[in-house]
């Protein structure tokens, strides 16, 4: 789909900006095809098994039917698909959806580069689908992934399992009841090691055989053509930008699913990085995430909410402990602080504790989750629309996230216009929004 015909549902996508201000919606107002009784057992697919995917589908299969299984790694499929004797074994998404008329829901856990061709086959297809964090690759893939799903009416879930726990909804309730005042700082981090995602190297100059139950050219899939090298698979790829997201796309969609739901936040007006990348040479900087970074995010201000300022560190930057916090060390692992004119949040704890003595737990405003996987299922059944669907949340949450990674890739302050859905200050920086796809591959 060109830029041209992305713009035709501008009003769509930028007016509403992606906030899942019906985080429950009955099923009747989206509409929407092929839904399964509640009695019935749907046939799930997976796409991807070497890390997620194994997961995904184990939470599936306790009450629904696994009908197939598909990797481009064969030793991987083949692993698995020993558990689920009645799968069929696939290494081409395209012949699985084209070949097996059984398939009601598909599940995507496969390098992020390949999230968006995999799933918009499944909604062309008429399929329910669950993908995993970040939904997309680029965020102009983002807005096409929500717009075709919204279009089509099927079932979606992105697989950042937080948004369904207690935690998730607390934090919405205590943000909406006034417990914290009005919101001006949101400060989020991870401190996931490189050994987990590679970051700021070189690409690879040798050039080993391609093990002979891979099939490189389908793992490669719409990213440009490069030799195999074990330095990307299996599990290495997340820190290469063709591949994957670096930190902030990885770990991103997990930290900031709550504040955006709790704040409504929609697009913002400007974006910059700083980071490890800034006396990097080309070959490091155009091909793998920094070690480190700090991303900001500015966003407007929007009726009677302030201008609120986004914060994200990864690598070792952590923001500066609040004296509230006391000793406990909370740059450990992965979190949020949502700083307010008369409290804060650390995860949902409320903060300081005199605060929290005050206000008591806040009246509950949401349902709660029958868990994650659960409230997928429930939706390709006709339930309400799940907690991280591509339409209300998923989809605009991912796009932003993303949007950071091109900050930290042009080394530039950037404004976004939310009308024309593009940046207005720099060519280099549009260009990422949507990188093209290898010959072959589309949308």
């Amino acid at each position: 789909m060109a830029r041209a015909e992305l713009m035709k549902r501008r009003n769509f996508l930028a007016a509403s900006g992606g906030v899942g201000a019906a985080m429950f919606v009955p099923r009747h107002v989206l509409g929407g095809r092929g839904f399964t009784s509640p009695n019935e057992k749907l046939g799930v697919a997976v796409v991807g098994v070497h890390g997620m995917g194994r997961v995904d589908i184990a939470e599936a299969a306790k009450t629904e039917n696994v009908v197939a299984i598909c990797d481009v790694d064969a030793l991987a499929a083949e692993n698995v698909a020993r558990q689920y004797p009645n799968a069929k074994i696939y290494k081409d998404f395209r012949v699985m959806l084209a070949e097996q008329k059984d398939i009601d829901a598909v599940m995507v856990a496969t390098p992020d580069h390949s999230h968006a061709v995999i799933t918009m086959a499944a909604i062309k297809a008429g399929k329910h689908v669950f993908c995993q964090k970040p939904l997309t690759h680029s965020v102009y893939e983002a807005l096409r992934i929500r717009e075709a799903a919204a279009k089509a009416g099927v079932a979606t879930q992105m697989g950042n399992q937080g948004q369904a726990s207690e935690a998730a909804r607390l934090i919405c309730e205590y943000i909406w009841s006034g417990a914290i005042g009005k919101v001006r700082e949101i400060h989020s981090w991870s401190n996931r090691r490189p050994d987990i995602s590679p970051r700021q190297i070189p690409r690879p100059k040798e050039t080993p055989p391609v093990p002979p139950h891979l099939d490189w050219d389908l793992w490669l899939g719409p990213a440009p053509e490069r030799p195999y090298h074990p330095c990307y698979h299996p599990f290495a790829w997340r820190g290469w930008w063709d591949f994957g997201t670096g930190v902030l796309g990885d770990i991103g969609c997990h930290n900031l699913s709550a504040a955006f739901k709790a704040l409504k936040l929609g697009w913002p007006e400007s974006v910059e990085a700083c980071s490890t990348h800034w006396n990097a040479p080309p070959e490091i900087r155009e091909e793998t995430a920094p070690l480190a970074s700090i991303v900001t995010y500015r966003f407007p201000a929007e009726g009677d909410r302030p201008e609120i300022i986004l914060r994200w560190y990864d690598g070792g930057m952590m923001p500066p402990l609040p004296k509230e916090v006391g000793d406990r060390n909370i740059f450990e692992g992965d979190g949020t602080l949502i700083v307010g004119d008369e409290g804060m949040l650390l995860g949902a704890q409320l903060l300081p504790e005199s605060r929290a003595k005050e206000v008591g737990r806040p009246p509950q405003m949401l349902p709660r989750s029958p868990g994650h996987y659960v409230e997928w299922i429930q939706a390709c059944k006709g339930g309400p629309p799940a907690g991280s669907n591509f339409v209300d949340h998923a989809a605009h949450l991912t796009a932003v996230v993303l949007m950071g990674n091109i900050a930290i890739r042009t080394q530039k302050k950037l404004y976004w216009d939310p009308q024309n859905l593009r940046f207005t200050n720099s060519d280099e920086a549009n260009k990422l929004l949507d990188p093209p796809y290898r010959e072959g591959w589309s949308l």
